[in-house]
């Protein structure tokens, strides 16, 4: 596939360091800008697979610039430009080592966990009783701890806080952002047909005050359901018709793949990784109601940094 943008390796006018993520490429100018650049990689299970996905990385960017425009008013962010469909650059901030995840129903790892008995998810009590994809009285946050490698660990509030991760002023900002967000992106995903059904927020610090930063209500950190048929697909027990990455987690475990120790990564034919790209293509018409622009994929690399050459030197850096 090399019409997808795997790897980076720019070196822009004041760089000051460089983080290769899992899905970004993040650098860093003068201490004070990050250029966040969405590749086409995609992980699964805390593991990137071998092959990328055309226009993911321009789906995910674009999705995000939605939904972080779309609440600034109601929560500060890092964004400052989108100079090409596959960045975003913003304010450098201090990012805190947790991630703080929402579910509005039960499904997911939350499912699979409460399958095998468990009934207190990240200090959250959980009633017996329930079923798959049934939604929760009122939305439930369950963070992690942000692992730079491996999979990330449930915490709970307590334990953040008593381990000093995050102090109790700043995680009761966090808490009450991630739901005055999850609120938000609930109204207009129902906007467009669709549930939000849960999602992850991180958050940063820059000059003493909590900042939202990273991308917002994507596939890559969302799960969507249509909203028409659901009651009848739930009272049936039915699978849910969805739109996020699960489907991709879904193909791997079929395939005898759980990010475990000696499990190999199956192959990924052109087929799916083709409907993997119209799965992306299909939420970002859905969640902003706007028709995909695929915008070219050859000559990648040269677009993306005379594109962001531009910008810093509109931002006057």
């Amino acid at each position: 596939m090399d019409k997808t943008l795997l790897t980076t390796d720019f070196h822009f006018p004041g760089q000051t360091a460089v983080y290769h993520g899992k899905v970004r490429d993040v650098y860093t100018i003068d201490d004070n800008i990050m250029v966040m650049i969405a590749t086409d990689r995609i992980s699964a299970f805390d593991v990137i697979l071998p092959e990328g996905i055309p226009y993911k990385g321009q789906v995910l960017n674009q999705i995000a610039e939605t939904f972080l425009d779309a609440t600034a008013d109601i929560v500060p962010n890092w964004k400052l430009a989108s100079p090409d469909p596959m960045v975003t650059v913003g304010y450098k901030c201090e990012g805190f080592r947790v991630e703080m995840i929402i579910r509005g129903y039960l499904t997911g790892s939350a499912w699979r966990e409460y399958q095998a008995g468990c009934r207190e998810l990240c200090g959250v009590k959980l009633p017996d009783g329930m079923r798959e994809n049934e939604r929760f009285p009122e939305p439930i946050i369950t963070p992690t701890t942000k692992a730079d490698a491996g999979h990330d660990e449930n915490i709970s509030r307590e334990e953040i806080i008593a381990q000093g991760i995050v102090s109790a002023e700043d995680y009761e900002v966090m808490e009450r952002y991630t739901r005055a967000l999850f609120a938000k992106g609930t109204e207009m995903a129902a906007a467009k047909g669709l549930i939000l059904v849960d999602t992850k927020y991180e958050f940063g610090k820059r000059d003493g005050k909590v900042i939202l930063i990273d991308e917002i209500h994507t596939p890559d950190s969302s799960r969507y359901f249509y909203a028409d048929g659901y009651e009848e697909r739930f009272e049936k027990g039915e699978p849910q018709r969805q739109l996020s990455k699960e489907f991709v987690r879904q193909w791997l475990i079929d395939h005898g793949f759980m990010g475990k120790e000696g499990q190999q990564v199956p192959e990924m034919t052109e087929e799916f990784i083709n409907s993997v790209t119209d799965r992306y293509i299909e939420l970002y018409e859905h969640i902003t109601g706007k028709k995909f622009v695929r915008t070219p994929e050859e000559h990648l690399t040269e677009r993306i940094e005379r594109n962001v050459l531009d910008c810093l030197t509109n931002l006057q850096l």
